[in-house]
């Protein structure tokens, strides 16, 4: 057993002295035990860290400034519909984009969005109580207003993306079919506070109300 002890405590002292402590700086490469050979420095490709240092650059920044008129992939906005809201003519749309197809998964989207970004202060049906309203906050336009009712649906898309008053903009935490998607689900709880009776028009429908 005294020969288990010893071997154990070289062992240890063989690794503290190869790999040392946690938190030891080194200034040589790290040993490497199984090494990419059939791909030799794949792994140990030379490369700059995001805001490190660089002597290459006059100004001494390995981070540089994108050309003019770079776009990220995926980030072109060619589609002032889609991506602003309004026409070519500049008015606000009053319709959803032809590349969007409207239908309950695409509502239901919305109604998640609305529910994460939205339901805190305009509230879960839209009427402008929410939470934070309680907190004194201040008061939250309702959407059940009739000058919210009359705003084309691109104002509304544009006031997502770029804010209003206090609302802060919402274009970083929400993709613009997202938003759109948003727009459909205030659109839907518009309706649902304007219905009656005569917009059941299916026979299930008319059935459950005991309509005949």
């Amino acid at each position: 057993m005294r020969n288990v002890y010893l071997a154990t405590l070289f062992v240890c002292v063989v690794l503290v002295s190869i790999l040392g402590f946690r938190g030891t700086t080194f200034t040589s490469p790290p040993l490497d035990p199984f090494p990419d050979w059939a791909f030799p420095g794949m792994e140990t490709q030379p490369k700059f860290r995001p805001q490190s240092a660089s002597s290459f650059f006059a100004d001494g920044r390995a981070d540089r400034t994108p050309p003019a008129h770079t776009v990220a992939r995926g980030m072109l906005r060619d589609d002032d519909h889609l991506h602003q809201g309004k026409l070519a003519a500049g008015a606000f749309a009053t319709t959803m984009p032809t590349k969007l197809e409207v239908n309950l998964n695409f509502i239901e989207r919305g109604r998640d969005r609305y529910q994460i970004y939205c339901a805190p202060c305009h509230g879960l049906v839209g009427d402008g109580n929410g939470i934070t309203k309680r907190y004194g906050m201040g008061a939250t336009v309702s959407f059940h207003d009739a000058r919210l009712r009359a705003m084309p649906d691109g104002e509304i898309f544009s006031t997502i993306t770029a804010g209003k008053n206090t609302m802060l903009p919402y274009a970083d935490k929400i993709t613009p079919e997202d938003r759109w998607a948003v727009v459909a689900y205030v659109r839907a709880l518009q309706r649902a506070q304007q219905g009656t009776v005569a917009d059941v028009t299916d026979a299930v429908g008319r059935k459950v109300l005991g309509l005949p």
